[in-house]
């Protein structure tokens, strides 16, 4: 069983993209940036953006009918390493509990220049393997 879910963001109608994929027990969420409603939330201020990115992405996950013990696997976009703590603090403070594998990786730059974030999230839920959630 694979299922995709938009979240309505205008990128995904553009680049041809789901917000979240299911795949089985995968859940799958794609980059997710700190824009909210059109608009870059937070500029100049990686933790802000990196808390609001995964908010987005945790939200997903959570319509998939998974929620943030489920997830496995996180990935960072940051265009200056030098906002690694801080986005290693907002990941912490999420993730603390949930320990996922992680990669933070330094990028050249994103779509809108305002951004300094972008994060990947991935998840396995045996309670999805069946198809029973949505």
């Amino acid at each position: 069983m694979i299922k995709r879910i938009s979240s309505g963001g205008p990128w995904e109608d553009i680049v041809g993209y789901s917000r979240v994929v299911v795949a089985g027990p995968w859940v799958l969420v794609a980059g997710c940036t700190s824009t909210v409603d059109g608009e870059v939330r937070y500029e100049n201020d990686a933790y802000g953006q990196t808390k609001t990115a995964f908010g987005i992405a945790l939200q997903a996950v959570e319509k998939t009918g998974a929620s943030v013990e489920d997830v496995v696997r996180t990935r960072m976009y940051v265009r200056d390493i030098a906002d690694a703590e801080a986005v290693g603090r907002a990941h912490r403070e999420l993730f603390g509990e949930v320990r996922p594998a992680a990669t933070m990786i330094e990028v050249s730059a994103f779509i809108d220049h305002r951004m300094l974030v972008e994060i990947e999230v991935d998840a396995y839920s045996e309670a999805l393997q069946d198809g029973d959630k949505p």
